[in-house]
């Protein structure tokens, strides 16, 4: 009952106080995406579109009930940056197709059994991370990487800036978190690659393809069919930055290509991430408070929970997997969603 009990605050504050909006603020300034990543809220500080099919978050907790979202605020190990989270529910599912950026000594494991320095994982302060609707940022202490996230409806786009240009790596595993059940890798090119997830958690059978794309050619320097994780490792150059595009699909890897390509065409980071807070700023004002400066912190941030889910279901060719887990097209009908649970709502 807490959100009903915030809108009502900043709904009383609306009609109680005559002080004017401050118009020099966007309204995903109001939002505060930790609000409710600590304590037993179970929500997820990462980048999404308002009911997208994409959630690109930092997974910090693996397991346990606190971990539901791959996030907890107490935490100060980040283990990677998964496509998909779950906000505010009761069980666990999702962290689908996770990313890793490292520098230095690399490894395969993420560390949680052997610990930080064993592992991929790296700590983390407080103080570097950001999150706003629509974008997150982090330092990985161990590594020296700048980690910045975004996301366009069904795409996830990540901005790696390396102080160590002579040793940039980045894992994609496809292990992480849920019982798997098939999986695939495939390198398609130098700088791309594609393949999918199939996992067992809350959801039964849960299929999840991907497609790939680095701004840089790569190496693989580990890899294996029988393995479902990869590491690749870059050419030394004078470039800081490593850009990953990732299109996701429950229905097939050409389609999760096909997303990618019709939601970010170019490598212009800045302009997803402006197009992702424009879409936060139209939904939010579709309700708009006067009040304290608190109380619309508040609000907005309860107005954002409320439309991070249900999420997206259907293809840009609107293409979706149906409960029988055939392939459907949405044809005239309204986009399908996902994930709603009215408990969490």
């Amino acid at each position: 009952m807490k959100y009903f009990s915030l809108l009502f605050v900043a709904l009383f504050f609306s009609v109680g106080c005559q002080e004017p909006a401050d118009v020099s603020k966007t309204l995903i300034e109001y939002v505060d995406p930790f609000i409710g990543t600590g304590g037993h809220g179970h929500t997820f500080p990462g980048a999404t579109m308002p009911f997208g099919m994409v959630q690109l978050s930092p997974d910090t907790r693996l397991d346990g009930w606190d971990g539901c979202s791959g996030y907890h605020y107490s935490d100060s190990v980040v283990y990677g940056f998964s496509h998909t989270h779950l906000s505010g529910t009761g069980v666990s599912d999702y962290g689908d197709i996770l990313l890793m950026p490292m520098s230095g000594e690399w490894h395969l494991n993420n560390g949680l059994i052997k610990g930080v320095d064993d592992g991929y994982a790296s700590r983390f302060k407080k103080e570097t991370e950001v999150a706003k609707p629509g974008f997150y940022r982090v330092t990985l202490e161990d590594y020296g990487i700048d980690v910045e996230l975004t996301t366009t409806e069904r795409a996830g786009f990540h901005k790696y800036t390396f102080k160590n240009l002579d040793s940039k790596y980045v894992i994609l595993d496809l292990e992480h978190r849920d019982q798997l059940s098939d999986w695939k890798i495939e390198n398609m090119s130098n700088n791309q690659v594609s393949g999918y997830r199939v996992s067992k958690a809350w959801a039964e059978e849960q299929h999840v393809y991907f497609y790939l794309e680095f701004s840089e050619e790569f190496l693989t320097f580990q890899f294996d069919q029988y393995r479902p994780k990869t590491l690749f490792g870059f050419r030394d150059s004078v470039n800081q930055e490593v850009l990953v595009k990732v299109g996701i699909s429950a229905v097939s890897i050409e389609n999760a290509k096909a997303n990618l390509q019709a939601e970010i065409p170019h490598w212009d980071f800045e302009k997803t991430k402006a197009e992702a807070q424009a879409a936060w700023n139209k939904q939010l004002s579709k309700i708009e408070v006067e009040g304290e400066e608190e109380d619309k912190v508040k609000f907005y941030t309860s107005l954002y929970h409320t439309m991070i889910a249900p999420n997206l279901y259907t293809d840009a060719n609107g293409d979706y997997r149906g409960m029988d887990m055939k392939i459907h097209n949405i044809g005239d009908e309204k986009e399908q969603y996902t994930v709603f649970s009215l408990w969490d709502t």
